[in-house]
Order: structure tokens, then sequence, then C-alpha cells
């Protein structure tokens, strides 16, 4: 077995340790006299341009009144947020500071389970030198569902990912991101994930640029397909999404899709359900070319459909 190089690590600790930010939130909470008082959160954040803009979760600013960012040289300075994209759980703030040191992005694609990655946070909002932890790579591909988000794809490790820690870099041992860790299952003992950090890349990219995400239009209504709901409608499969709705004007329309049709497979990845369906869908934006694995009676089709603004947001 291939032994771990400490000072290797370490270079890389303190290398993407430059780019990781405590992120602190104040949410006014009103009593029954309406008398105020304040919240205090805590989460990490990470750099991605040199002019200031840096990511975390949009779970750990959500709400907030007022946002500070810890930066590694312990300054603390007033935060904006120019954009959020809670299906995603992203968050994108603005600090005014001079140069920062973005992170460097990795390839989520190229990970394997079994290979190891650093967790690195700013537990706490504490200044000086980040939280660490080391693990593997446990699982690919996970859904997770908490009280307040549910996220799909997910890369699970044991890591060890607290609150405080969430909206922080999980990073290879080449110095890159390959994800944002996001604590959703608070106190889970050797649980950990993270959103694969092209997902992350691109929706922060989109928040920068537009303010928002754009994400393109199919222009279907679906529903989750069971075998009490493929019985009623006299469908051969039992699982997948069945197309309700089709928008004439939709690429959907255009493409060939009809209601009535079941979608078992998009981009390559199984449809099982609605949730899982738009996860994929909204990973795509306007533009992109989709591949759609749809089941019409005992036929198969494979459609592709060119994603387009909706109705309401055309110029």
């Amino acid at each position: 077995m291939k032994m771990i190089d400490q000072d290797a690590i370490a270079s890389i600790v303190e290398e993407v340790g430059r780019s990781v930010v405590g992120v602190g939130s104040v949410k006014l909470i009103y009593d029954m006299l309406l008398h105020p008082y304040p919240v205090k959160g805590f989460g990490s954040g990470m750099v991605v341009s040199r002019d200031g803009y840096i990511v975390t979760n949009n779970h750990v600013v959500a709400g907030s009144d007022r946002i500070e960012v810890i930066m590694p040289s312990g300054d603390i300075l007033e935060a904006k947020v120019i954009g959020s994209d809670p299906l995603f759980d992203v968050a994108v703030l603005k600090v005014e500071a001079g140069e920062l040191n973005p992170v460097r992005w990795g390839d989520p694609g190229k990970l394997k389970v079994g290979y190891i990655v650093l967790a690195i946070g700013r537990s706490l909002g504490l200044p000086g030198e980040p939280t660490v932890t080391l693990g593997i790579i446990s699982a690919l591909h996970r859904n997770v569902s908490s009280e307040y988000v549910s996220l799909q794809d997910l890369i699970q490790t044991d890591a060890a990912i607290n609150p405080g820690n969430s909206g922080g870099p999980l990073v290879n041992l080449d110095g890159e991101v390959v994800g944002m860790n996001t604590a959703i299952i608070p106190f889970a003992q050797g649980i950990g994930f993270a959103i694969p950090s092209d997902r992350v890349r691109r929706v922060a990219e989109e928040i920068i640029a537009y303010g928002r995400v754009r994400r393109g239009w199919l222009g279907i209504v679906g529903m989750t397909l069971d075998r009490r709901i493929a019985r009623y409608y006299g469908v051969d499969v039992e699982r997948g999404v069945l197309v309700v709705r089709v928008d004439r004007r939709s690429p959907a329309y255009r493409s060939g899709i009809r209601e009535g049709d079941v979608i078992v497979g998009i981009g390559g990845y199984r449809v099982e359900n609605l949730e899982g369906f738009l996860a994929q869908l909204y990973r795509y934006k306007v533009g992109d070319r989709v591949q759609l694995d749809v089941v019409r009676g005992v036929d198969k089709f494979r459609f592709e459909v060119t994603l387009a603004y909706p109705p309401r947001l055309e110029a």
C-alpha cells in the first residue's frame, strides 16, 4: 500500500487554506413583544475569483439579515449575496477586498470510490488555520434529503463534515476542488456529503454573470410513475416519469415527445422518479442538447431536445 505523503498533504492544506473563508450569518428573530434578538450561524466558503466572489451553501446564508466573511488573514468583511440556487444549495457572495486567491477546480467525474480526499473549512468562523479532515470517497451518485433541501448525485465521504465546514471545499490530492461540502445530515458519524464541483462551478458562473441560474425549459408536466399509476394509465413500465402534459410551443413537443410517453432516461442516467429526473435536467442550461429515452406503448425512442428559454423570459 502506498504511504500517504504527509508533507504533500500539509502543502495542499496551506495552498487551499488561502482560499477558504468563514461565513458568519445573523438572522433577527422577534419575540412575542416584537423585540428582535440575533441568531448567529456559521459555515465556510471558498474564493472563486480574484475580485471577491465567494461560493458557499445556500442554507448557510438563506434568510440572513447580515453576512460577514472571516478571511484567512482574520479580517472580517461584510458580504453581499449576489444570488442563490436553493435547488442545488449554492449561494454566491461578494466582498470588497484586494486580490484574492481563488481555488483550483478539479473534475469530479474522475473520482473513484476509495480515492483520498480532504474536507477543509473554518469551523465556527475561527480565524487562523482552517479545520481539515481526511477521508476517502465512500460512494458516488448519492441522493440525500433533509428538512430543508433534497440533493441528488452527491459525493459521499467519510471525511468528517460538520455544520461549520458546510460550504468549504472537498479537495483531491492534487489540491483541486472536486466538491463543496454540505452538512445536510447533522451529527452523522462517518458520513459526509459534497456537491460535485462541476455543478457548483456552473451554478456560480451563471449567478456571477446573470444574477440567477438560467435553467433551460423542456416544456412538459410530469409525474413519478409507479406500479399503481402504470396500471391506471396502461403503460408497460413501472419506473420513470409519465408525461401528462406537453406545451405545444416547447422544445419537447418539437422533438416529438407526447402526452402518455414515459421518460426512462436522461443523458445516460436512468430515471426512477420525477425528483431525480428534474435534478438531472437542471444540470443543463439554455441551448444544451439533452438526450431523453422514452417508452411509448411497447416501443422505445431516443429524442434529442435542445433546451430553450421559458416563454415568459424571451425578449
